[in-house]
């Protein structure tokens, strides 16, 4: 069995947000986001720490009101989201079976599947508090999928993975995203390693400064021969085409080394 995939009109958009912009206690976090979700699209969010990611995903999931602004849905748009971490209670184990479970309205065939088609079946009756980080993202993305979504949102799902752990792990996003004939949205902790299957890449700090698609590095022998086949085809650089630099946390710096906000 298979979860199945919907086909959907290429040209309409899944999600539209237009003009957002949103202000917590007169600081801004987003000046004027425009964009747009097509099926199918892969699209990377990079940004310096405070940038404003977290709240774009907060704004599109309906958790984060805009101030002012609009946030379109197209029709039957259905959402799997992958969190960058959940909290789990420590004194009442839960297995893996039993937390897909949770989730309203889910079979247990459609769980079986989920974790079959994320090759985590062996894990069904392991404790979720005892998996390591890489098997958690695979089963936060099985709960993601089992309600069939045409668009899955993902928060920094790399982060804490090795970097021959994230190609392995946007191989696997690239699968589903296949299987199930989705678009997805996907916000990176890294400033510059990025899905190279991405479409386009957008660098935030409140407003977007820049937008491009990811250099892959499948062709660079050098690159192969330091990390293999499977990490190249994986993995693309993104180089950032604005004003400024980002420091190594993340933040953005103007020449003196003091850190800013990018300018248009």
């Amino acid at each position: 069995m298979q979860i199945h995939s919907i086909q959907r009109d290429p040209n309409s958009p899944l999600i539209e947000l237009k003009n957002i912009n949103v202000v917590f206690e007169q600081k801004t976090a987003l000046n004027n986001i425009n964009l747009t979700l097509y099926p199918n699209s892969i699209i990377t969010i990079v940004g310096p720490n405070g940038g404003g990611k977290s709240t774009l995903l907060k704004t599109l999931l309906k958790l984060q009101a805009p101030t002012s602004g609009e946030v379109i849905y197209g029709n039957d748009v259905r959402i799997g989201y992958v969190p960058q971490k959940i909290h789990l209670d420590h004194s009442l184990p839960l297995t893996v079976a039993r937390f897909l479970a949770l989730k309203k309205g889910v079979k247990k065939q459609e769980i079986s599947t989920a974790l079959e088609q994320l090759s985590i079946t062996h894990l069904r009756h392991n404790t979720m508090q005892k998996l390591s980080g890489g098997e958690m993202q695979r089963v936060l993305l099985a709960r993601a999928i089992l309600n069939r979504p045409n668009l899955l949102v993902l928060d920094e799902p790399t982060q804490g993975v090795d970097i021959s752990g994230q190609a392995e792990l946007y191989q696997l996003i690239r699968q589903t995203q296949q299987q199930l004939n989705c678009a997805v949205l996907m916000v990176s902790h890294d400033l510059h390693i990025v899905m190279a299957d991405s479409h386009e890449v957008l660098c935030i700090n409140q407003h977007i400064c820049c937008a491009g698609t990811p250099e892959t590095l499948s062709n660079d022998p050098t690159f192969i021969r330091l990390w293999g086949n499977q990490l190249s085809q994986n993995v693309g650089f993104y180089t950032h085409h604005h004003n400024h630099h980002h420091n190594l946390h993340g933040d953005v710096c103007d020449c003196n080394g003091s850190s800013t906000h990018c300018q248009n």
